[in-house]
């Protein structure tokens, strides 16, 4: 098991769209974020900066492939379509990112 943290910001006009759609995540997302071996998955919101804490474990052996078929997925495509207009990115995330991922500096069972 690997666990995986991100960052992004939120635009702040977009903050309670955001929360929103996120009360209310459709089913189909939920069913290939568990089929793409991703397990609990949290973000969290930081206001009134709006960053936007994304925190998962990846419980599979081919992360780039799990996650190249979940953006295969039309359904998963459409959800971005949804969400991604509401983040800013980082200036500082690496080339391909869209959440800058963070690196695990402490952790405490």
């Amino acid at each position: 098991m690997q666990r995986m943290g991100m960052v992004i910001g939120l635009k702040p006009d977009k903050v309670e769209a955001y929360k929103r759609l996120h009360a209310a995540v459709w089913p189909e997302i939920l069913a290939q974020i568990k089929a793409s071996n991703i397990t609990n998955y949290s973000i969290y919101l930081k206001e009134p900066e709006n960053l936007l804490f994304g925190y998962w474990e990846y419980t599979g052996t081919d992360f780039e492939g799990d996650m190249a078929k979940m953006a295969a997925d039309p359904r998963t495509q459409d959800w971005w379509a949804v969400c991604m207009p509401c983040q800013e990115p980082l200036a500082t995330r690496a080339e391909g990112e869209w959440w800058a991922m963070m690196d695990e500096v402490f952790h405490c069972d």
